[in-house]
């Protein structure tokens, strides 16, 4: 069984790399052509979705996994193009390749489809309305890879981290250490999840005899703020050992943190459709910090050359 990974360098494509090896033969893209350790890979342009066609057909994968997403959140509201090649034509591209082979296509999306004015976790056939350029760019995505008629897997997470990559568990490391005292919103409230339970809830549902399909909510359990994400976050390091001392946060509303693109106050979804269909629980964000921040320690821990000099 051949594999195709789109986007195998972000956070959960690199995690989907090592989840997926026991299906069979993976194979990554990403746009440069280089995984972060520097090993080569097969080249993706999102930017250019008519040309991944004659990837898919080259490579004639059993199963296609598209983690490659334009994530500019801010930077989508200007460069609107660019966001709705990468995060809803190509998909739609892909989608119709797969439908036309008989090819299972998964596809991960965002909170960022609903608007976030609600107050009990969002369930899966709750209607969307996305408040920015990213958001309705995800969700036009959805729509494309639901419309191309193959079996499918959409999963919608949210607040998405890793030891590894750009995220904010690793902003706040790198700031709590240099600073005595943070300033972090306290009015957006979502479920911090971990890049590993995504691309380990992927296998398990692929893995499932009843052979899954459609839209699922896919994050760990609970919700935060992220003024309350970083507290945690600082108490986990404190008591790990990744840093020695810990800034002060101070709880601040998104009215003092202005964004070009809005963001949802309330980004919790309801995961526990999935849940039930795979007869396990989910971790919780806590349970989910922890193993991540162990996982931190012990990239710190190792020789220098080591993997820890790949996380940079």
């Amino acid at each position: 069984m051949t594999v195709l990974v789109f986007g195998g360098n972000g956070q959960v494509g690199q995690e989907l790399l090592r989840a997926l090896a026991p299906l069979g033969k993976v194979v990554a893209t990403t746009r440069s052509g280089k995984l972060p350790d520097g090993s080569a890979c097969e080249t993706a342009d999102f930017g250019q979705p008519d040309g991944l066609p004659a990837l898919l057909d080259r490579v004639q994968p059993s199963l296609v996994v598209n983690a490659a997403a334009y994530t500019a959140v801010d930077r989508a509201e200007q460069d609107v193009d660019a966001a709705f090649a990468a995060n809803a034509q190509a998909p739609g591209v892909i989608a119709r390749w797969c439908a036309a082979h008989g090819v299972p296509f998964v596809h991960y999306s965002t909170d960022y489809v609903f608007d976030g004015q609600g107050s009990a976790p969002y369930r899966e056939d709750e209607p969307t309305a996305p408040l920015g350029v990213y958001g309705t760019s995800k969700r036009d995505g959805e729509d494309a890879v639901r419309a191309a008629g193959g079996r499918h897997l959409i999963f919608r997470t949210a607040w998405v981290y890793a030891s590894h990559g750009a995220n904010f568990l690793r902003t706040m490391l790198r700031v709590g250490a240099e600073r005595d005292a943070l300033r972090v919103v306290a009015d957006q409230v979502g479920t911090p999840t971990p890049a590993a339970l995504i691309a380990d809830v992927t296998l398990q549902v692929l893995q499932h005899p009843g052979q899954l399909s459609g839209t699922w909510h896919l994050t760990a359990s609970g919700q935060t703020s992220w003024h309350g994400f970083a507290e945690a976050i600082f108490a986990e390091a404190l008591a790990t050992g990744v840093l020695a001392k810990v800034p002060t946060v101070e709880a601040i509303p998104s009215s003092e943190y202005p964004t070009p693109a809005k963001r949802p106050a309330w980004s919790v979804l309801d995961n526990r459709k999935l849940q039930q269909a795979l007869g396990t629980p989910f971790p919780t964000w806590r349970e989910g910090l922890a193993v991540v921040m162990n996982e931190i320690k012990r990239l710190l821990d190792e020789p220098a050359g080591g993997e820890a000099s790949r996380t940079n």
